[in-house]
């Protein structure tokens, strides 16, 4: 460096700046980097790009970690590069080009000597500029200048003048700037060029893989789902994750420490007040306080909270200086999580009290926006719970406990409301969540207080208001959901009746919004009528809630629907349309995430019911476990029913008849009997007399269901086992020839028949029978008809015409021996059901792939159900096995 270098106005010394100071080492070199630092190749790589382009911008919040990335890229590219981290003081263009000159001199950049250092601070002479860019454009190897800090340079006249020396200086420069702050160049142009290279907030964040790696280099070593959910909580921050890495290294478990550490007293809160909170003005900083009770917000949202006019301007300027808020778009804002928690401490230290009054102005402006989700949140947290429950109750929204994504929160939510809390709306919410719970009795009681109370209330029609004809709607549906519980037929008429009145008096754009509710009315009053045996009835009506639209608000409902409409066609003998319905139930909840969440879960049950007819026992089994536990399943009817004549189906079918028997003797508590009910369960019955020797008591047991078709086959069988065989061809003459019987009830009459006739010596006739059944059953492998048939049957199918027929379902190759068949796929898995199967491969165990994965160990066991469930198995091994036999792994 020159000593003394002259210029027209006298002589400057070349190591001081234009105010005489000297100039410092340290603001031309890349800070250090700590013994912790991590590398992170995907960002290097990514700022290797900034030799192509002549402007880069590494934009970040404070403690994002963009200077020490640009000092890791800077230290291996192996070529000098011209470093100088700004000050506020460098704001006059003097100041600003003097260190500029100074940084490529020290970097070993050749300046020419007539290019001098400006001798006054406050100006910068355009001569020098020009001389500066002309320079740097003819090198034959760019010029790399990184400014550091440049957001502390906010004078516009130096932002033009950089923008002139960078775009004349042409291949000759790559200006590297790094900064809080959007620049004042004109970004826009060189994006729209192509010729600038962007790193960003989002980008600096760390992902959970590099924060393990982080945490290792400070000598921790933590579970996948620990490290994640710090991940979260920081938002992936590197200074809040290297603070929290130092402080849990002092604990003496540093994975409790990380995940219940208090924020609002840890050396992030400290590191975060101190940059970005206490740099801001009195206006700022109760914004930001007040404003940390919110997930989101806007600038009207925010006045309403700081009851002033300012949010605007103030919200802007923060996101431009990535102080912590995020734009979403929109005019929509969000509070860095960890600054926000940070923030809400503070507010209780520095305003006691105001934490609710601020919850309760949140709730009241979200409602007015029509933003009831957020408006539950806020009321709640305000403890304002009559005006929480009637928001929720008038916004027409009660369906969303029974089958919202957001079910099960909610129902925290209400459930810590408490009994001051006195109201219309308050008791059917508390009704919902009874009803929810299958406690009828408690939610009856509560049903009916609210409906009194609501009966007193005159609405004005005049207001156009909703709240009491949506809250009676909301009684109606759970009228409906009681009616099911109790098995009352008329109740749920009553309360479809009085829906359908109240519909007309619901805004339409209201109900429109809340389609779950009309489809859950559906699928109840379909549910009871399933249960009266009014089969086309209840097919008008869970038709009309499968097709409900709405996505992921009426899959619940749908899949419910559905999975009646299948269990009609099980009833009806059509197992191949019931097992079409029932798979498109559990698949529709599945693709939203909802796997094994149903309410009644019918359709695995109908699953499970064809599964032993087909004589999958060992899947028919799985299927009926994956529905333990569920409340509805248990409480409702139809569901609990059904689950019990599966069950002993199943039993019958393993030769288990006294445990059969008992499956089926359970009572179901119900206002009104069930016709198809009591059928199934004296053909249980029948079925347990037959197979122990006692054909009369099986016939004497069928006498009392005449009119149930497969009941009238099943007593002919018993006749014909009991020597009778002119009474049981009697029987199946009277059977109806006409109606909605299916392969499962005509197969076995075939059967039958073919018996009658083979005793009667017309082996030609029962061999054509056997033949006609085989073609029939074949379709939808019908095994258990066959099995059930008796010895008899063996013989003919060994005979050459039916060997055919039989063979490769039925049978074993030319043996007529019965085939117990391998398990089939019924299915595709899911996406994250193969993750979960390639892990099981591993050997890993359910919490670990829970870990792994960064899911619970429920989900996890749920998604091992359903693998389970799709590859016809039982066990793990079992699973991995038959994977790997379908080339799933």
């Amino acid at each position: 460096m020159a000593g003394i270098e002259e210029s027209g106005q006298g002589s400057t010394v070349g190591w001081v700046d234009p105010m005489g100071d000297p100039f410092l080492r340290t603001r031309f070199a890349p800070p250090t980097r700590p013994v912790t630092f991590l590398r992170r190749e995907r960002l290097v790589e990514h700022l290797d790009q900034a030799l192509l382009t002549p402007l880069t911008v590494v934009n970040g919040a404070a403690g994002a970690g963009k200077t020490l990335l640009v000092a890791e890229w800077v230290t291996g590219l192996g070529q000098p590069v011209a470093w100088f981290t700004a000050d506020a003081a460098d704001q006059q263009p003097g100041m600003f080009w003097a260190h500029v000159l100074q940084a490529l001199r020290a970097s070993g950049v050749p300046v020419p000597s007539d290019i001098r250092c400006p001798v006054d601070a406050s100006r910068a002479d355009r001569k020098l500029l020009a001389q500066l860019a002309a320079e740097l454009s003819g090198r034959e190897r760019p010029a790399i200048v990184v400014l550091d800090e440049y957001d502390r340079v906010t004078a516009p006249e130096i932002a033009e003048q950089l923008e002139f020396v960078l775009h004349h200086a042409g291949p000759g420069m790559r200006l590297i700037l790094v900064t809080r702050t959007e620049p004042l160049l004109p970004v826009h142009r060189y994006r729209a060029a192509g010729d600038l290279t962007e790193i960003r907030n989002a980008e600096l964040a760390f992902t959970p893989e590099e924060a393990a790696v982080l945490l290792e280099l400070h000598g921790l070593r933590l579970p996948a789902h620990a490290v994640g959910a710090l991940v979260d909580r920081t938002g992936g921050w590197a200074a809040g994750l290297r603070l929290c890495a130092l402080a849990a290294r002092e604990s003496p478990d540093p994975e409790r420490y990380l995940k219940e550490f208090e924020a609002g007293r840890s050396t992030v809160a400290d590191y975060l007040l101190a940059e970005v909170l206490k740099r801001r003005t009195a206006e700022t900083q109760d914004l930001l306080l007040r404003v940390s009770v919110l997930e989101r917000l806007c600038p009207d949202l925010a006045n309403a909270l700081t009851q002033r006019t300012d949010a605007e301007p103030i919200l802007a300027e923060l996101h431009r200086e990535n102080a912590f808020v995020e734009d979403l778009g929109h005019s929509w804002y969000r509070l860095h999580p960890l600054f926000g928690e940070i923030l809400r401490a503070h507010l209780r230290e520095r305003c006691p009290g105001l934490e609710p009054e601020l919850h309760r102005r949140a709730a009241r402006w979200l409602l007015s926006s029509g933003s009831l989700s957020e408006t539950i949140v806020h009321g709640a947290a305000a403890g304002d719970w009559e005006f929480t429950a009637g928001a929720f109750v008038d916004g027409l929204a009660i369906g969303q406990l029974f089958t919202s994504l957001r079910r099960d929160e909610l129902a925290e939510l209400f459930s810590r409301m408490g009994p001051e809390a006195t109201s219309p709306a308050t008791d059917v919410v508390r009704a919902a969540l009874d009803l929810s719970q299958c406690d009828l009795d408690r939610g009856l009681a509560l049903l009916r207080h609210a409906e009194a109370a609501l009966a007193a209330d005159v609405p004005d029609a005049a207001t156009d208001v909703p709240g009491p004809a949506a809250a009676r709607l909301s009684c109606a549906l759970l009228e409906a959901l009681a009616a099911r519980l109790a098995g009352s037929p008329l109740q749920a008429e009553r309360a479809a009746e009085a829906a359908e009145e109240l519909r007309q008096a619901v805004p339409a754009h209201l109900l429109g919004q809340h389609p779950e509710l009309i489809a859950l009315l559906l699928t109840h009053l379909g549910s009871t009528r399933l249960w009266a045996g009014r089969f086309a009835d209840a097919r008008t009506a869970l038709s009309a809630a499968a097709g409900c639209p709405g996505g992921a608000s009426t899959v619940l409902p749908r899949e419910d629907s559905l999975g009646h409409l299948a269990l009609i066609d099980y009833l009806n003998g059509w197992h191949g349309r019931a097992e079409r319905k029932a798979l498109a139930a559990t698949t529709d909840s599945e693709r939203f995430g909802l796997c094994g969440s149903s309410g009644s879960d019918i359709g695995r049950v109908v699953l499970a019911a064809v599964a032993v007819e087909r004589n999958e026992l060992d899947q028919a089994q799985a299927l009926l476990d994956e529905a333990v536990g569920l409340r509805l399943a248990t409480r409702d009817p139809v569901s609990a029913t059904g689950r019990s004549i599966v069950t002993a189906r199943l039993l019958l079918a393993r030769g288990k008849t006294r445990a059969a028997l008992a499956a089926v003797d359970a009572a179901v508590s119900a206002d009104v009997a069930s016709p198809w009910a009591q059928a199934h369960v004296a053909l249980v019955a029948s079925a347990a007399h037959l197979a122990e020797g006692r054909p009369d008591m099986a016939a004497e047991v069928l006498r009392q269901v005449p009119d149930e078709q497969l009941a009238c086959v099943e007593a002919a069988r018993a006749q014909l086992t009991a020597g009778r065989p002119a009474a049981a061809l009697d029987l199946l003459d009277r059977l109806r020839t006409e109606g909605p019987a299916g392969p499962a009830v005509t197969v076995r009459a075939t059967l039958t028949r073919a018996q009658a006739a083979l005793e009667a010596g017309d082996s030609a006739t029962a061999g054509k029978l056997v033949g006609q059944a085989l073609l029939e059953a074949r379709r939808e492998r019908l095994r258990r008809p066959f099995l059930e048939a008796g010895p008899w049957i063996r013989r003919l199918l060994g005979t050459a015409p039916l060997q055919p027929l039989a063979a490769g379902w039925l049978t074993t190759g030319d043996a007529p021996r019965l085939e117990t068949p391998a398990p089939l796929v019924v299915q595709e898995l899911s996406e994250r059901e193969r993750d979960v199967l390639q892990r099981l491969a591993q050997t890993m165990s359910t919490e670990e792939i829970a870990a792994d994965l960064c899911l619970s160990v429920n989900t996890v066991k749920t998604h091992l159900k359903s693998v389970y469930r799709k590859l016809a198995v039982n066990r793990r091994n079992e699973a991995v096995r038959r994977a790997r036999e379908l080339r799933l792994l």
